[in-house]
């Protein structure tokens, strides 16, 4: 299970699916999710949006590049999917969260501590 985890914090902008996962893992693709799921609280495809969904969260609040070049490059195969998902996760647009984020001058890792989604 961890290996597929660092797989997905490392390739997470990667098109990554469950049976290709799965393999990594060592595992069957129904055990594989079960596992995943009780391992780490949610699932794999949930979890592979949070990290996603965090990345891009950085790129809004550190960058001002387009939040459709930033859904792209995190792996969104389209910008209505992308907005959706940041929604549902940080309960906020992409825009309106743009808006919202000031980079304080603190270190990176008390940052994504902070504002880590929690959905």
């Amino acid at each position: 299970m961890l290996r597929a985890r660092d797989v997905m914090d490392r390739d997470y902008a990667r098109a990554l699916d469950v049976p290709a996962l799965a393999r990594i893992a060592h595992v069957s693709q129904a055990h594989f999710t079960r596992t995943f799921r009780a391992t780490f609280g949610e699932t794999p495809h949930r979890y592979l949006q949070r990290r996603r969904v965090e990345r891009a969260m950085f790129l809004l609040r550190e960058t001002d590049r387009s939040v459709t070049d930033i859904c792209f490059e995190v792996g969104f195969a389209s910008p209505g999917t992308f907005s959706r998902t940041f929604h549902a996760i940080v309960g906020r647009s992409p825009r309106v969260y743009r808006k919202e984020a000031v980079a304080a001058g603190v270190p990176t890792c008390f940052t994504m501590a902070w504002t880590r989604p929690s959905g």
